[in-house]
């Protein structure tokens, strides 16, 4: 069967193009055409057999047959029994993203689902109705049962859906719409619950965050060297290049882009001809720096590197069919396996959550450097512009990174080998895959904190230049230094900085200064 759609190849940047844009989702007539050609394929093929989820129980009910005028009432039931979330709810965004997922994974047409979910989902994306998911509850084995059963208690006119920022009743903004609920048909209900689409979008949601944060981090520590005058051979082609890593050479790169034009970054030549160096025991000036500012393309280029392997293998996620069982028509039967084990979203999300994690810890370890005067050797202590031991500078700022830091560091664990048996030990080897992609979102949001933090105080730093170095600045680094100060000024008087913290987290989080 073929298949055509627009979203059938969904990307990361599709992903943030509807669930962060707001992009219009446009399924062509041709489409829904196939999907109901599949659909009634499923009808007819599952008359005489036994099928799973059409005729039997569920899970380890699977060996119970369900009469024929219990089918339809089968599938509500599956609905209303799993939709037991509990936990913080998802953000419009991330609910978004899940919803797109869940729709293209049935636009492959290897579900056998009915048209009219289709429809209704994509109703749900265009006019912004916000399903109310859960963020615990699944396993991510048999997919994301509870968390795609919120979903379909929404689709079926049931519980509560976010409309224009506020919390109400489904039936309500259904009929103010003039939406229809879905009425469930053959296998519809295991359809909706039955697939990664959760732990999947809240990944994709998670990738074009991390991917924000890692050009902030580059960003950062480009400007860092710049300002503290280092040399330039940390980040030159020719150190970089023969060590074969694409992302150390993409960091290394990118970091050369940012400080092009800049008058402060010096050359090792300069080192070499140096003769009153030469000539002491003791080197006055500094050979090389902490590995904080001269390791950035060893540090960060693995965290390009695993960013861009989990956008490879989410992509595959999001384009794959990932329920049971799987509808192939050309083949004239109905597969019986497990495409909705959750595994491979998982095991990259925990990649991620460790590559976040060390990013942070580089962020941190930078923080420090610039507010530690006998690190730094050019600031005064914590970037205190006022009295020194009378004012504090970004002394109590320095706190929140540190303990944020520490929390991350404490979310390390591997939750993709943290399998418990569940379900009367049918699920019995796990994925965990959703709450993955939780802990890995919850340490991105810890690493804009700390990010926040640290360009605050980069910032603050450029502030303390004198004049003559700040005319030699880079001129993407001025830009920067026009960006933030746009939105957050100098600290001289102790005044508290929680809300600019705030404030400079949202900048961070939507915008992308190196792009």
């Amino acid at each position: 069967m073929q298949r055509k759609s627009m979203v059938n190849t969904l990307t990361i940047d599709e992903i943030e193009k509807v669930a962060f844009k707001g992009k219009k989702v446009v399924i062509s007539q041709q489409t829904l055409d196939e999907l109901t050609k599949s659909f009634r394929f499923l009808v007819d093929f599952s008359k005489d057999k036994i099928i799973y989820g059409i005729n039997t129980g569920f899970g380890p009910m699977v060996q119970f047959k369900v009469e024929s005028h219990e089918l339809n009432q089968l599938q509500y039931n599956l609905i209303r029994s799993h939709s037991n979330g509990a936990g913080n709810v998802l953000n419009e965004v991330y609910t978004r993203a899940v919803v797109l997922a869940r729709l293209n994974n049935f636009l492959q047409g290897h579900s056998g689902i009915s048209p009219e979910t289709i429809t209704l989902l994509t109703e749900f994306l265009n006019q912004n109705i916000v399903p109310e998911i859960f963020e615990h509850g699944g396993v991510g084995a048999s997919g994301d049962l509870v968390q795609l059963a919120h979903l379909g208690l929404n689709l079926i006119g049931e519980g509560n859906v976010y409309y224009q920022g506020k919390r109400e009743n489904t039936k309500a903004v259904l009929d103010r719409l003039q939406l229809k609920p879905l009425t469930l048909k053959l296998r519809d209900g295991l359809g909706i619950i039955n697939g990664t689409s959760c732990m999947t979008g809240i990944a994709a949601v998670n990738l074009i965050y991390a991917q924000r944060l890692l050009n902030w981090a580059v960003v950062a520590s480009a400007v860092i060297n710049e300002i503290i005058e280092s040399f330039d051979d940390s980040f030159s082609s020719e150190l970089n290049a023969v060590k074969l890593h694409k992302g150390q050479q993409y960091i290394a790169s990118q970091m050369r882009q940012l400080l092009k034009g800049s008058g402060l970054v010096r050359s090792r030549k300069e080192l070499f001809s140096d003769q009153q160096e030469l000539s002491r025991t003791e080197f006055k000036n500094k050979i090389q720096e902490y590995y904080s500012i001269r390791c950035v393309p060893q540090i960060l280029g693995p965290v390009y590197d695993t960013c861009m392997a989990a956008v490879a293998v989410t992509e595959n996620e999001l384009n794959s069919t990932n329920d049971n069982p799987v509808v192939i028509p050309e083949a004239d039967n109905v597969f019986h396996g497990g495409n909705f084990h959750g595994d491979y979203i998982s095991l990259e999300m925990d990649k991620l959550k460790l590559a976040m994690i060390k990013m942070t810890v580089l962020a941190e370890r930078q923080l420090n450097f610039l507010l530690n005067k006998k690190l730094n050797r050019k600031f005064p202590p914590f970037l205190n512009k006022k009295k020194l031991g009378f004012n504090f500078g970004l002394q109590g700022m320095q706190f929140v990174a540190t303990s944020t830091t520490a929390e991350s560091q404490s979310l390390c664990t591997s939750v993709y080998v943290h399998s418990i048996p569940n379900n009367n030990d049918n699920q019995d080897v796990v994925s965990m895959g959703t709450n993955s992609a939780l802990i890995a979102k919850k340490v991105i949001e810890n690493g804009y904190e700390v990010m926040a933090v640290l360009m605050m105080a980069v910032a603050q730093a450029i502030d303390l230049l004198p004049e003559n170095e700040f005319e030699k600045l880079a001129p993407k680094t001025k830009s920067l230094h026009r960006h933030l100060r746009s939105h957050t000024s100098v600290i001289e008087d102790d005044v508290p900085q929680f809300e600019n913290i705030r404030k400079v987290v949202e900048l961070l989080k939507e915008n992308n200064f190196n792009e």
